[in-house]
């Protein structure tokens, strides 16, 4: 199961950054042009913010199954002293949930905003700030922290 969940949760990180990268292409766009905020990009801001927490659900349970958090929880004082164990079993997730926190605030507040061009500069900045975490948050191959293959 364990193999399951993180090759799914590897291959959802792309849509989800995908549909971010769209969403706030969208709403930049929108924004600068004065256009209105149609139902796509009402569709849009959705299903960006219901990919991330497909992702969230998958990640959530990796986390119960994950034997870094394992380790990381049963020994926690050596684990702290190991960066790999100490990203997985507490900075990722702490990030992760605060990004989606973020993004689904600022998908909340933009459906909720009087008029188009509120809605677009809602959109771009929670979820602009939502990304910025995000792409922090992830273990890419080239992190001296923690890191990980693009498709595991």
């Amino acid at each position: 199961m364990y193999e399951f969940l993180t090759f799914y949760h590897s291959i959802f990180r792309w849509l989800v950054l995908l549909s971010l990268i769209y969403s706030i292409y969208r709403a930049c766009k929108g924004y600068l042009s004065q256009s209105s905020f149609s139902r796509t990009d009402n569709a849009i801001r959705h299903w960006t913010a219901t990919i991330a927490h497909l992702q969230l659900v998958i990640g959530m349970v990796l986390y119960t199954q994950s034997p870094i958090v394992k380790y990381f929880w049963h020994n926690f004082n050596e684990a702290v002293e190991n960066l790999d164990s100490l990203f997985f079993g507490l900075l990722h997730i702490v990030l992760m949930l605060l990004a989606i926190v973020i993004l689904t605030i600022g998908s909340s507040l933009a459906k909720r905003q009087p008029t188009d061009q509120e809605k677009f500069k809602t959109m771009l900045v929670w979820f602009s700030i939502s990304l910025l975490i995000i792409l922090i948050a992830i273990p890419w191959p080239f992190s001296p922290i923690a890191n990980r293959p693009y498709f595991r």
